[in-house]
């Protein structure tokens, strides 16, 4: 079956798709992205990700044309083309000389092992720094260049995911997630003064953790912290939220496996997305 994208209001096979090479957003990697889940029939926390895209787009002086109607209906659409029932969805905007080229996606969702979310992720500690001070850390642009690199060094030295700290040491995020720690029984993430991009699924375990009355703090934390963290865990759109249990090889957090806190709000992350 072919794979069929949406480009600029057309459905087309992904092999007919063109942009043109000339345009700020190919040349210069101004562009923006979303990237969620589909998941019975529905978005997962579609109007976060659009209320997220939209501002990253204006901070490129880029406006998203579409409203959140027709956006829901080309993504609903765009999954049924595809013959999916479970897919990840990817949007995406690139500047052009007057508007914004718009680009939709979507792939077969393929979870996990189950064996990860019980053992957790192995992740190692970038050679590659975030800057926090830089606007980008806030958003999701297609200028990937650091994250990709870190997450390339990871994965051919047997790790799951890299962990990039900022300029002054302290930890930022993964390179494709938001990093949580437990503490004392506490919850603590870094703050968004870090450098870490402010997640959706970050907030929903934010928003999860008061509900069920668990305590929580944005701060500061440093690689030590981490290793000496009750529990740790990883979270993104397409995965939830994932342990995390091992770093560079030399920490063992917890006794190497999910534990309590961190299964209790896997049970109602999942829970939400039915």
């Amino acid at each position: 079956m072919k794979e069929i994208v949406f480009l600029n209001g057309k459905f087309l096979p992904a092999k007919e798709a063109r942009l043109c090479v000339l345009t700020p957003g190919f040349l210069q990697g101004l562009g923006v992205f979303e990237t969620l889940r589909w998941r019975n029939n529905k978005s997962v926390y579609l109007n976060a990700h659009l209320a997220r895209l939209e501002k990253s787009a204006l901070s490129l002086e880029m406006k998203l044309s579409y409203g959140t109607k027709q956006l829901k209906e080309t993504l609903a659409e765009i999954v049924s083309v595809n013959g999916f029932s479970d897919a990840v969805l990817r949007i995406a905007l690139w500047k052009t000389a007057k508007e914004a080229d718009l680009l939709i996606t979507a792939k077969k969702h393929i979870p996990c092992p189950s064996s990860k979310y019980r053992e957790g992720f192995s992740v190692c500690v970038s050679r590659y720094r975030q800057n926090e001070n830089s606007p980008l850390s806030r958003i999701k642009s297609t200028s990937r260049f650091f994250y990709e690199l870190s997450f390339s060094e990871a994965r051919n030295n047997g790790f799951d995911e890299a962990i990039m700290l900022n300029n002054r040491g302290y930890i930022a995020e993964a390179t494709r997630s938001n990093i949580f720690i437990v503490a004392k029984g506490v919850i603590f993430t870094p703050a968004i003064t870090c450098g870490c991009l402010p997640g959706i699924t970050r907030q929903a375990v934010l928003d999860l953790a008061r509900i069920y009355r668990i305590e929580t703090g944005e701060a500061a934390l440093t690689i030590q912290d981490l290793a000496e963290a009750e529990e740790a865990f990883l979270t993104n759109s397409v995965m939830g939220i994932m342990p995390l249990t091992s770093v560079d090889n030399k920490y063992i957090i917890g006794k190497g496996r999910c534990a309590r806190i961190t299964q209790f709000l896997i049970s109602k992350y999942n829970s939400l997305l039915k």
